[in-house]
C-alpha cells in the first residue's frame, strides 16, 4: 500500500490539486495480474468516420451515425458532431461516454468565459483547453476530434489526437474509416469550393467510410459554421443504406401454438384489510 505523504510546502499542495490519474497502484497490480492469472482490461476497438474542410470562410464537418459496442451495432443514428459554442462545433470519434462527457464540459467552460469577458470565444481558445486536458490524461480519456470554427480571425479547422497533440489542416479525416475518406477528400477538395459543393464533398467522403469500413455506417450528418449565422447541424443529410423493402409478415392466428398445461399461482396472500381511522 502506499504511503501518504504529507504536504510540505505550497508546491506540494499545488501539485496534489492538480488532477490527473494516480499510478501509485501500478505495481501492485501487475502482482496481482501475475499471480491470479487476470487478464487486464484492453482498449476496445472503435468505429467511426468523421472529417472535415475549411472554405474561405465556412468549414464544413461531417459523420456518419453508427455506434457500435464490440462486434454489435449499438445504434444506428446516433449523433457524433458535438455543440461546444455557438461559433464552433466538433466531430467525435472514439469513446461516446469519454466525447460527450469531453464536449460538454468544454461547452460549459466557452459559455463562462464568453460571459465573462463578453466576447465571442475563439477557437484556438477550445483547442488549448481540449489538447491540455487530453494530455493530461495520458490517452486514457478516449477523445479523437475533428474540431472547426469561425471568430474573428477567420475559420480555422483542427484535429486532435487522444494524447493531446494537435494539428491545423485544410482538411481532415479521423476514425477508423479515415483512410477511405482522406482519399476522397485528397482528390476532390479545392478552397474555392462553394458551400454545397463542399457539403457534397464531405458526405461523399463519409460515404466512403461507410461502404468500405465495417466499423462506420448508416447515415451522413453535416454541420456548417458560417461567421454570421453559426453552426448548422444538418441531421441526416443523406441516407445511403435505407431500407428499401421491409418483410411482411402475417400476424399468427390465436390457437396456432397449443397450451399444453395453464398454473396460476397467487404470488401475494391477503390475509386482513388495514382500516387507517382519525
Amino acid at each position: 500500500m502506499a504511503a501518504v505523504e504529507e504536504p510540505q510546502d505550497y508546491l506540494d499542495v499545488l501539485q496534489s490539486h492538480r488532477g490527473g490519474f494516480s499510478f501509485e497502484n501500478c505495481k501492485r497490480n501487475a502482482y496481482l495480474a501475475s499471480q491470479v492469472a487476470i487478464k487486464p482490461p484492453t482498449a476496445m476497438k472503435s468505429g467511426t468516420t468523421i472529417c472535415g474542410i475549411q472554405l474561405k470562410d465556412v468549414v464544413i464537418l461531417a459523420a456518419d451515425t453508427r455506434s457500435t459496442s464490440g462486434p454489435m451495432v449499438a445504434d444506428k443514428n446516433c449523433e457524433k458532431l458535438h455543440f461546444i459554442a455557438k461559433n464552433v462545433h466538433c466531430a467525435g470519434a472514439g469513446t461516446a461516454a469519454d466525447l460527450q462527457h469531453t464536449t460538454e464540459m468544454m461547452e460549459s467552460q466557452m459559455e463562462l468565459l464568453r460571459m465573462a469577458t463578453g466576447t465571442q470565444p475563439r477557437v484556438c481558445t477550445v483547442v488549448r483547453r481540449l489538447s491540455s486536458m487530453l494530455f493530461k490524461y495520458q490517452g486514457y480519456v478516449g477523445c479523437a476530434l475533428v474540431l472547426g470554427g469561425v471568430d474573428v480571425t477567420g475559420p480555422h479547422l483542427y484535429q486532435i489526437y487522444p494524447h493531446g497533440s494537435t494539428d491545423k489542416l485544410p482538411f481532415t479525416s479521423m476514425g477508423s474509416g479515415s483512410l477511405a475518406a482522406m482519399a476522397i477528400l485528397e482528390a476532390e477538395y479545392n478552397e474555392n469550393l462553394s458551400v454545397e459543393e463542399g457539403k457534397k464533398v464531405v458526405a461523399k467522403a463519409i460515404r466512403a467510410g461507410i461502404f468500405n469500413d465495417l466499423g462506420s455506417g448508416s447515415n451522413v450528418d453535416v454541420c456548417v459554421i458560417t461567421k454570421d449565422v453559426g453552426g448548422t447541424i444538418l441531421r441526416n443529410f443523406e441516407k445511403p443504406n435505407e431500407r428499401k423493402f421491409r418483410a411482411q409478415h402475417a400476424a399468427f392466428p390465436i390457437g396456432t401454438t397449443p397450451i399444453l398445461k395453464q398454473e396460476i399461482t397467487k404470488l401475494v396472500s391477503v390475509e386482513e384489510d388495514v382500516v387507517m381511522r382519525d
